[in-house]
């Protein structure tokens, strides 16, 4: 992809869950205040909170590296959470983005893990970039 198609890069966009979006980054989960304020709020690529995508709310959206991250609670882990995150995550994919998830748990008990493995998404990122140029 040259430069200008890069800028060119627009995902769908519903003004009407901006109301929304804005409710949930006053509201956030202490696991994803925790992963905000101690990790992506000082990240080295701009990190959105609550952003809309499509008829979705993500809660973090990371442009640069078209990378969506989840923090997921109780309710993903029904039958029912877990085929509308399949299929959410299906819809965003379908946008060229990535998406990873993790638990409350792993946010606020294995941090560090969480960290790691968002700092491998942009190592394998970088890869992917240079290879294309």
């Amino acid at each position: 992809m040259c430069d200008r198609q890069q800028r060119q890069f627009h995902l769908p966009y519903n003004s009407n869950l901006v109301t929304r979006a804005r409710e949930l980054r006053k509201t956030m989960t202490p696991a994803e205040k925790k992963l905000w304020s101690d990790y992506l709020k000082k990240f080295q690529f701009r990190v959105l909170r609550q952003r809309p995508i499509g008829n979705f709310i993500v809660d973090f959206y990371c442009a640069a590296l078209k990378l969506v991250i989840e923090v997921d609670g109780e309710s993903h882990y029904t039958e029912a959470g877990l085929a509308y995150d399949q299929e959410r995550s299906h819809i965003l994919e379908g946008y060229g983005l990535k998406v990873i998830r993790f638990t409350n748990d792993e946010v606020l008990h294995n941090f560090e893990a969480v960290c790691v493995r968002i700092r491998s998404e942009l190592r394998e990122h970088v890869k992917f970039v240079e290879q294309m140029y």
